[in-house]
């Protein structure tokens, strides 16, 4: 009952399909997941957004609602519910765009998230980590241990060049500009 996972229109259950009708985040157990097989739930685009802070899934479903792309978030290092969704939706051929922190702890967040499940990034390669950085106009210093960035080599060279962080809320204009493009 205490691993969870947030997410924003998903189906495939009747209270999934309730909550994705009223465009509401929903929230998953490992319970709900481990005892009613996730391989019922699904999305209508065949691909989920994955998102590391809460904000960006709110903000999603105030902007969006219903329209809003299906979207799983993090709240941070991946629970096991998140785990068991994502590997369920991804063996099912769910595309996975991952989008988190540009800060060394974002950084293994995601590369924990890969090791367990594919992904693509979702605006989150050292080209956005150059554009969001030229955007802050206070900067935060990086701290934490640096980590190689596999799926943008050039990000973790970026990250450690500049040596500022970006939240991902930083960029929220950007993220809820691409979902909205994808509605239907």
């Amino acid at each position: 009952m205490s691993s969870t996972v947030l997410t924003l229109n998903l189906r495939g259950t009747p209270a999934l399909d309730w909550m994705a009708e009223e465009g509401e985040p929903a929230v998953l157990t490992l319970r709900s997941l481990t005892r009613h097989a996730p391989g019922g739930i699904t999305t209508a685009t065949g691909t989920v957004h994955v998102c590391e802070n809460p904000a960006v899934l709110s903000a999603a479903a105030d902007f969006l609602g219903p329209a809003c792309p299906p979207m799983v978030c993090l709240q941070g290092q991946p629970s096991a519910a998140a785990l068991t969704l994502l590997r369920s939706l991804s063996a099912r051929g769910t595309g996975i765009l991952y989008h988190g922190d540009f800060d060394w702890g974002g950084m293994h967040i995601a590369t924990a998230l890969g090791r367990a499940v594919p992904w693509r990034p979702w605006r989150y390669e050292a080209a956005d980590y150059e554009v969001a950085v030229a955007g802050v106009s206070e900067p935060q210093s990086l701290t934490g241990a640096a980590t190689q960035t596999p799926w943008d080599p050039a990000l973790a060279a970026a990250l450690t060049e500049h040596g500022v962080r970006v939240e991902e809320e930083a960029v929220l204009d950007d993220l809820l500009d691409d979902l909205a493009k994808q509605v239907r």
